[in-house]
């Protein structure tokens, strides 16, 4: 039994030795062979092109034009002459305050100068025919130096008496509420048979001027003086005629279909944030642009010549949260460069140093590779080739 026993351990193990064998040995006829190479990436050779910054700054719309109506004598109200939120004329009337009074004013201060008009004919009559009579003795001297006062007199009383009218008209011609400037005005604060008084502080209504507008916006003084800088160091230029333009973006997101042009920049730092006011004029004919919205202004800051743009997804960061790059260098080493970042621009960063014109910049497989490590190029895949192209394009 036991011989039994052995002859079939025997058997077994002569069945099992050429699996044992063939695992132990080449693998067999199809199997993919283990990796092997270094690793692969894929590059961009970065090229310098002309980019025009802009920057997006928030601001406000504020009218080009405005002007409170106030009275400028007192009375009642007769009647109101405009129609609430239309256009109006300068010049045009929008109230009407009862002249009775003012008009009677005026009357009186014509009569008056009437009457010392008269009194001055009069009077230099007199001082003609008293020279005359001094000459011969006919008069004293006395009576001659009278009449030559009371002439002076007359003179003067007419003077005032005309200037009395002219304050009459004035004031009658106050009466009639008229707009400072063309434009849009607001609502009315009276009705008529209300009582206003001179200089009141109340307004009347506000009349403002949109077409065109101005759009206010902020900058940060730190920003102001880069961009110095860079103008100065000639990495950057100004641009053309259209350096001065403004593209403007809405509350909603949409864009305004006119363009703007930088008016000015304040002279004066905000203390309390350390912003400057930048103002420029937007044509409004429709008047889509109403004072106080809120909007986003695009402005040009200048343009670079030699500028790079790469691909964000090529850019990592470091322990300490610095950029950086990979390029593979002319020995086909993979090599990593801590860069400066400008700002983005879409998908992708406006890069300052760190990189130059010419660099093989790796934008796919850099996690599978070590800085120093030898590297072989390939083709981008689908997705990167795209990128790279818009970044070509842009």
């Amino acid at each position: 039994m036991s011989s039994i026993l052995s002859l079939a351990r025997g058997a077994a193990a002569f069945t099992l030795l050429p699996v044992l064998l063939a695992a132990c040995g080449d693998p067999p006829h199809g199997s993919p062979p283990g990796a092997s190479g270094p690793p692969q990436v894929s590059v961009q050779v970065l090229q310098p092109q002309r980019f025009a910054l802009n920057t997006e700054l928030p601001g406000r719309t504020v009218p080009y034009q405005i002007a409170e109506v106030r009275p400028q004598v007192t009375g009642l109200i007769k009647t109101r002459n405009f129609e609430e939120g239309g256009l109006v004329k300068a010049g045009q009337p929008l109230y009407q305050v009862d002249p009775a009074s003012y008009q009677a004013s005026y009357d009186n201060a014509s009569a008056t100068l009437a009457r010392n008009e008269a009194n001055l004919r009069s009077t230099r009559l007199k001082s003609q025919r008293y020279s005359e009579l001094v000459a011969i003795k006919a008069v004293s001297q006395q009576d001659q130096d009278d009449a030559s006062a009371a002439l002076q007199q007359a003179e003067a009383d007419v003077a005032a008496a005309r200037a009395a009218l002219e304050s009459a008209r004035i004031n009658l011609a106050y009466t009639r509420v008229t707009s400072p400037i063309s434009g849009r005005i607001g609502k009315s604060s009276v009705t008529p048979g209300a009582l206003v008084t001179a200089n009141q502080s109340a307004l009347l209504s506000t009349v403002q001027q949109l077409d065109p507008i101005y759009v206010d916006v902020t900058q940060s003084s730190s920003s102001v003086l880069r961009l110095k800088h860079a103008l100065a160091q000639g990495d950057l230029k100004r641009g053309g005629a259209d350096a001065a333009l403004v593209k403007l973006l809405l509350e909603d997101g949409s864009t305004y279909p006119l363009n703007g042009k930088l008016q000015f920049s304040d002279v004066t730092v905000d203390q309390g944030t350390g912003a400057i006011t930048l103002r420029a004029v937007f044509p409004n004919p429709k008047a889509d642009l109403l004072p106080g919205m809120y909007v986003r202004a695009v402005v040009e800051e200048g343009v670079s010549e030699q500028a790079l743009l790469v691909p964000q997804p090529a850019v990592s960061r470091d322990a300490s949260g610095k950029p950086v790059a990979f390029v593979v260098g002319a020995d086909g080493k993979l090599e990593s460069r801590s860069i400066t970042t400008e700002r983005a621009v879409g998908d992708q960063w406006l890069v300052t140093s760190g990189l130059k014109a010419g660099d093989r910049l790796v934008v796919e497989g850099q996690q599978k590779a070590r800085p120093g490590q030898a590297v072989k190029v390939v083709p981008p895949a689908a997705p990167a080739v795209a990128a790279v192209a818009r970044v070509a394009a842009n």
